[in-house]
């Protein structure tokens, strides 16, 4: 069973939403959910998590050797799930990461707290810095439940149709393509004539033909990598390797 152990002094965060819909109903069943709080790994009477910054300024660092001891207890000798931090100095979470996770046994992440944890656990624990985007928030937890959710729904027999992974954004380097359902006219707007007219191969084309446009107007980072890609020269090496 794919299982997600998470670092947290906030353990009443979780499932949170990932108690409900389809994430809530494969929960015990498809996946596992466990939280483990530093405040427990603490050694004095005040179960202390952090300190002053070294160096001085605002605020407080979360220190390594709680965090060291809370992460010890979720991730065991032996376990080698990959040991994720929650920072936004981390490298941006993509699709193909999530694929990767989600097709493995689970993860262990950690979610820090005011102005972050002591660097020394990062290679102390091997963990892995992931940012869910150009943002701070409040503590690592809603990053961590965004990659979560994004693991789960991709978790054998968590969605309805296997095919719901695989057409949807960033699944070929693109944008999903628009959307509709009815009415067939809303307030002087038609669903595209195309998507009715039973051609598949057109439906499928036009599909396409949209996506490239949406990643061209509002993510050219994408579009350059798909366009660099697209273009790239057919050689014997790249036939072998498809």
């Amino acid at each position: 069973m794919w299982r997600a152990s998470l670092v947290t002094i906030f353990p009443d965060m979780f499932p949170g939403p990932l108690g409900l819909s389809l994430a809530g109903r494969a929960l015990g069943q498809g996946w596992a959910l466990e939280t483990v709080d530093p405040r427990d790994q603490a050694t004095d009477r005040h179960r202390s998590v952090d300190d002053t910054p070294a160096g001085g300024g605002p605020g407080m660092v979360m220190r390594v050797d709680v965090l060291a001891r809370a992460v010890d207890v979720a991730a065991p000798e032996g376990d080698t799930r990959p040991r994720l931090l929650m920072t936004p100095r981390g490298k941006p979470l993509t699709q193909a990461r999530v694929r990767e996770l989600a097709a493995g046994d689970g993860v262990v992440i950690v979610c820090g707290r005011f102005e972050g944890v002591d660097d020394r656990l990062v290679a102390a624990r091997g963990l892995e810095e992931v940012s869910v985007g150009d943002v701070v928030l409040s503590g690592g937890e809603i990053g961590a439940l965004v990659l979560l959710d994004a693991c789960v729904r991709l978790l054998p027999g968590v969605m309805g149709h296997p095919e719901s992974g695989t057409e949807e954004s960033f699944s070929a380097g693109l944008l999903e393509y628009p959307q509709y359902t009815r009415p067939q006219s809303f307030e002087g707007q038609e669903i595209p004539a195309i998507l009715s007219s039973g051609d598949h191969a057109k439906v499928a084309r036009w599909r396409h033909e949209q996506a490239e446009a949406a990643t061209r107007e509002r993510r050219p980072d994408l579009w350059a990598v798909h366009a660099a890609r697209r273009d790239k020269p057919v050689t014997n090496k790249t036939k072998a390797r498809e």
